[in-house]
């Protein structure tokens, strides 16, 4: 404004003066919710945008991660926890064991386990403490990713009404579980005495083959498949941590920091 007189100067001013405050406070407000998308991304609570199997697009958010835990499906902890895992899972598939941890021999290149000298650190026994030391909520949702679950996930379900499922897991996800799975029992339910000799260290095989042969969760394994297709999720594993979604067989160095974050 140079060469202007100052009354005209100060006229002006006056008269920019609401403006600039306007646009003060526009400025700020998109500044603030720059800054609040960052952290809520940094703790997993932003939204993701995902494909379901039918091409169209769905928003997945912390509010549909939470209710999750509001519908029929195996759960440890509640909604309100700091952070919050799914797991879409199918026990017959090779990656989803490489992620449950205990299957060493289908751990092999660049999923070699760290505890077998390799860099891959398998996501779900972490998750599993986290649950157990009451520091996370997490949900179980069933997906045929590899086709040969069906009998697997309904031992899981029995192996949850005897309070036993982490046991059951652990071992069915080994590589005695996969070869059981894949190669014996597949989808076959005249097989549930098999599936119950093979856990019954660590549950009760009479009341597991008694839950297997009953069909009462015949009907959960579609409804469970819709829960995940309505995720956006084709295929076996994925996982959500809050609302941040990891497609396929993720390394728990991967995902840490997002558990981290949210944990503070």
């Amino acid at each position: 404004m140079t060469g202007m007189p100052e009354k005209t100067k100060s006229t002006l001013l006056e008269k920019l003066a609401p403006v600039l405050i306007l646009l003060s406070i526009v400025l700020a407000f998109f500044v603030g919710m720059l800054w609040q998308k960052v952290q809520n991304l940094e703790k997993g609570v932003g939204n993701t945008t995902t494909t379901t199997n039918n091409g169209q697009t769905a928003t997945i958010d912390l509010v549909t991660i939470k209710g999750l835990w509001d519908k029929n499906l195996i759960k440890f902890g509640d909604k309100n926890k700091k952070v919050l895992f799914v797991e879409i899972v199918d026990p017959s598939c090779p990656f989803c064991h490489i992620a449950g941890g205990y299957d060493p021999e289908a751990a092999t290149g660049q999923f070699k386990y760290v505890s077998q000298g390799g860099t891959y650190q398998p996501p779900v026994p972490e998750m599993e403490k986290l649950v157990k030391d009451g520091k996370a909520g997490m949900v179980l949702v069933y997906f045929p990713g590899h086709g040969n679950g069906e009998m697997g996930m309904k031992a899981l379900y029995c192996a949850q009404d005897q309070n036993k499922f982490w046991d059951a897991h652990n071992l069915l996800m080994s590589n005695a579980g996969f070869n059981l799975m894949n190669n014996t029992v597949k989808n076959d339910k005249t097989q549930s005495g098999k599936i119950a000799d093979f856990l019954k260290s660590v549950v009760k095989a009479g009341d597991l083959k008694t839950c297997l042969d009953s069909g009462k969760y015949d009907t959960r394994l579609t409804d469970e498949q819709n829960i995940a297709s309505t995720l956006g999720v084709a295929g076996t594993p994925g996982f959500f941590v809050n609302a941040t979604r990891y497609d396929g067989a993720y390394s728990w160095s991967d995902m840490k920091a997002t558990v981290d974050a949210a944990l503070k």
